[in-house]
C-alpha cells in the first residue's frame, strides 16, 4: 500500500511574469530553463518557459520587481489550478496519465515541464516535500473536477491493499 496524497492547493497565490532575458526581472529571479528553487522567504520559483516564470506561494517574491523593457507580472490565482500529488509512488502515477519519463535522473526534485496530464495541458513541477516525491500540476481551472478525477482512478492501483 502506497502513501500517496493528491492535495488541491488551487487557492495559493500564483504570479505569472513574463520577460526577456536581458530585463532586470530575468536577472531578480534567474533561474535556468526547466528549473524551479525555493526563494528566501518560502515562495517557490519556477522557470517554466524560456521567458515565463511562476512564483508560488505570495506576491512578496514580485513585489517590487523592476518590471521596465519587455517584462509584465499577472496574478493567475484564480485561473489556474494548482494540485499536489506526494508519495512514494507519485512517479508512477503520474507515468500513467503523462509521457514524461519520471525517473530521478529525467526529473529530479527542482525540475519542470509543460505537459500533457490526462490530455490536459499542464506545468508539472517536481517539488518533493520533506524528501518525499512531490509533483505539482497546474492547468486551467476548468478542468479541476476532470483532472482530479483522472489522477485519483491513476492512484487506485497503489492505495488499495
Amino acid at each position: 500500500m502506497a502513501d500517496l496524497t493528491l492535495t488541491d492547493l488551487t487557492a495559493t497565490t500564483k504570479t505569472t511574469v513574463r520577460a526577456a532575458d536581458d530585463t532586470a526581472v530575468a536577472a531578480a529571479l534567474r533561474l535556468t530553463f526547466g528549473s524551479a528553487a525555493q526563494a528566501e522567504n518560502g515562495d517557490l520559483v519556477v522557470r517554466i518557459r524560456p521567458d515565463e516564470w511562476l512564483v508560488l506561494g505570495t506576491t512578496a517574491t514580485v513585489d517590487g520587481l523592476d518590471l521596465t523593457g519587455f517584462a509584465s507580472r499577472i496574478d493567475t490565482t484564480h485561473s489556474r489550478l494548482l494540485f499536489r500529488l506526494t508519495g512514494s509512488a507519485a512517479g508512477s502515477v503520474m507515468e500513467k496519465v503523462c509521457s514524461l519519463d519520471f525517473a530521478d535522473h529525467m526529473t529530479p526534485n527542482g525540475a519542470c515541464a509543460g505537459a500533457s496530464v490526462a490530455k490536459v495541458t499542464c506545468d508539472v513541477v517536481r517539488d518533493d516535500v520533506s524528501g518525499v516525491r512531490s509533483y505539482l500540476l497546474l492547468a486551467d481551472t476548468s478542468y479541476r473536477d476532470y483532472l482530479r478525477g483522472a489522477l485519483q482512478d491513476a492512484m487506485t492501483e497503489f492505495i488499495e491493499a
